[in-house]
This record gives structure tokens, sequence and C-alpha cells, in this order.
């Protein structure tokens, strides 16, 4: 099944799902991308905020370390809990290997504690380095932050998701999809920005981002 096709099994799943909770998530999901303005994140030519953050084991991790070995390619998903960023994070594994040939270094960064952070590095055996951005303050320094509807609360205690538990606050914020590539001096050189969490970054573009590099 291609990436595409496993997309779009999650999308039917969800639209499959009882009424209420389908056409509340989808009508979030909509109701984000009419109001989010890309213009607000990060852009190319910007240079990268600094940021220590700890790893899925608790090691706290800067940028000023990450980019001393060379450029970044940084991805921000929403949750484990989210099949569409589980998806996303397996296919950035699977071209792991081509972006260390190529003296990048990849992390994936979400506002989960990082016990859970640790649960999703094993769970889908990423070999790359997981940051938990508590309470999202990294986020809202590039500008993806948004706040999901109250209604969205009843849907995801249906669904057995606790985001209070798993981002240790009650705040039900969440970042948008971003990816973005910094070279070693911290400037951005490509943004990929998608308040449509259900459409993804294919990560063999990034790739063409390195070799332009």
């Amino acid at each position: 099944m291609s990436l595409d096709e496993q997309y779009t099994a999650i999308h039917n799943w969800i639209k499959a799902r009882p009424i209420s909770e389908s056409s509340a998530i989808l009508k979030a999901k909509a109701d984000i991308v009419a109001s989010f303005d890309t213009k607000t994140a990060i852009q190319v030519g910007s240079t990268l905020p600094s940021f220590t953050l700890p790893s899925a084991t608790g090691t706290q991790i800067s940028s000023a370390s990450l980019l001393s070995k060379g450029p970044l390619l940084i991805t921000f998903y929403r949750g484990s809990w989210c099949p569409f960023c589980n998806l996303a994070l397996r296919s950035f594994q699977s071209i792991l290997p081509k972006m260390q040939s190529n003296g990048v270094t990849f992390i994936a960064i979400s506002p989960e504690l990082p016990d859970t952070s640790l649960s999703t590095v094993e769970k889908q055996q990423l070999e790359f380095t997981v940051l938990s951005d508590v309470g999202n303050a990294f986020a809202e320094q590039l500008g993806i932050l948004y706040r999901q509807p109250e209604e969205l609360r009843g849907v995801f205690e249906g669904l057995g998701t606790d985001l209070r538990r798993r981002n240790g606050d009650d705040s039900f914020v969440l970042p948008v999809p971003l990816t973005i590539l910094v070279d070693g001096r911290g400037v951005v050189r490509n943004v990929h920005v998608e308040p449509d969490y259900f459409v993804r970054l294919d990560p063999e573009v990034t790739l063409g981002w390195i070799e332009e590099l």
C-alpha cells in the first residue's frame, strides 16, 4: 500500500466512525484549515530560534549542539495518538539512512511528555531523536499553534485519548504539522506547514531539499 493509500485508509476509518465523532473531527479540521494563516509560521530565510528540549529519555538536547553537526531537519507532529502522525514518523524513519548519509540530523518534536515520547520511540522502532516541547513554548515561537474546539474533548475521551495525561497540561492546544530544513548556520532553507493534518509532506520531498543545500 502506497503512502497516499495509507493516509486515505485512515481518512476512511474516521468517516466510518459514529456520525457524532466523525462530523466533529471533520468540522474541526475544516475550521483549522479555513482559519490558520500559514504566514504566521516561520518562513524561509528566518533564523531558527534557539531551544533546549528533553529527549524521550530525558536528556536535554539543544539546538546549538544539533547544529554543530551540520544541517537539521525538524518535523512537528501532534502526538502519538494521531494515526496520521504515526504514519508520517514511520515514513521519515524509512529515509533516515539517506538523510544521515548527507550529513543531516533529523528530529521530531511534539508537545507530549518524555515518557509518552519514549513509548512512541519504542513502539514505532524509531532511530531518530524525539523531543518534547511540553507546553508548546517552542512551537509558539514558530507560529504554528492552534486551539482545538471544546466539542472535541468528548470525542477524544471516547477514543481513549487523554491529552492532559499525555501532554501534562489541559490547554487543548496543538502544533500544526510543520517540517523545516535548517542549514548549519541556523538559517531556515525550506518550510512545509500544513493546517490540514490529513495531508502530510512526502518525506522523499525533503531529500530533494537536502540535495539543494
